[in-house]
């Protein structure tokens, strides 16, 4: 019985998607002296602060059994917005923050309408939500704009020491304190636990009586609020707007979902898998420079195959506690 709990697909990806990371990073330990500094690791976080934050409002989205493949236009919408307002009229940091947040839920919101209200499919209402918001960056400028208004300076060089060589940034901070909201929401909340039962079986959902059209379009002003929270962290990591910041975005956040544990299918699901899966990318990235021999390209060509491998690996677990259940 214990044998079967352990191959339930709710614990054994997320044991294994741990395995993976601890097994790159001792293979960079062994291989890379520099690679055990304290720093190298916090720097995976550093650096994909901003992925994280995405990242878990996508896994909230895929949890329910949608997408969205919006955020990484919204992203790059927040930059530009930021940007403009900080350089051509002189707002602070603080004052576009609230605005651009809102922008982001205020996307979230409009395409969790039309996919929940009007019965769309939402692989095309957040493709439609990409261009659109892709788009409006360009509207707004085609080049990038620097950012050097001194709030945004200051939040970006801000470091907080955790030893006499380590540090974390701001990104860092924003990212564990989202990770930690998004791990309480989802397991200790009824909006999670709506969200897990909408993605399990939407029907059943329905019939229990739980609140689905309300959750369903929450789940996408999530999605929409975390994307514009990562464009402020991108902005402060570029110090620029561009309409081209965070292209692709959305596929590192989905890809970091899967190789976290979460089933496309929905309704199975970890935000701490999700991070780890970030750390996954982080780490390639990382072994790759350490190298410094192989080209940036074989970042992608590693996580296309670990999404094979991961999504092989769900279809096998999927099968395997199918036939277990039957037994029992």
């Amino acid at each position: 019985m214990n044998f079967a709990r352990f191959l339930n697909p709710r614990s054994l990806p997320l044991v294994i998607t741990t395995s993976l990371f601890a097994l790159l990073y001792g293979f960079g330990a062994v291989s890379y002296d520099a690679f055990l500094s304290p720093q190298v690791f916090v720097n995976l976080l550093i650096d994909n602060g901003f992925l994280v934050v995405v990242a878990v409002g996508m896994t909230f989205v895929i949890i329910s059994g949608g997408i969205d493949l919006s955020v990484g236009s919204i992203v790059a919408l927040t930059t530009m917005v930021s940007a403009t307002l900080a350089q051509q009229h002189h707002w602070n940091f603080w004052q576009i923050l609230p605005l651009v947040l809102a922008i982001g839920c205020l996307f979230g919101l409009f395409m969790g309408v039309l996919i929940q209200v009007f019965k769309l499919q939402a692989f095309i209402v957040t493709l439609g939500g990409m261009f659109l918001a892709r788009g409006l960056c360009y509207v707004i400028s085609i080049d990038s704009i620097s950012i050097t208004e001194p709030s945004f300076t200051v939040l970006a060089e801000y470091r907080i020491p955790l030893g006499e060589e380590t540090f974390v940034s701001t990104s860092g901070v924003v990212a564990i304190a989202l990770l930690a909201v998004g791990v309480y929401l989802a397991h200790y909340t009824r909006f999670g636990r709506t969200v897990y039962a909408i993605g399990g079986n939407e029907r059943s959902a329905m019939l229990m009586g739980l609140p689905v059209a309300k959750t369903k379009i929450m789940v996408y002003v999530l999605s929409g609020f975390c994307s514009a929270l990562g464009g402020v962290l991108v902005t402060l990591y570029m110090q620029s707007g561009y309409g081209l910041h965070a292209l692709g975005m959305e596929l590192d956040a989905i890809a970091a979902a899967v190789i976290g544990g979460t089933l496309l299918t929905g309704g199975v699901g970890y935000v701490v898998g999700t991070l780890v899966g970030v750390m996954i990318l982080g780490v390639i990235q990382t072994l790759i420079v350490f190298d410094g021999s192989l080209s940036s390209w074989w970042t992608r060509i590693a996580i296309g195959g670990l999404l094979f491998v991961f999504c092989l690996l769900q279809r096998l677990l999927d099968r395997s506690g199918k036939k277990i259940r039957t037994k029992n």
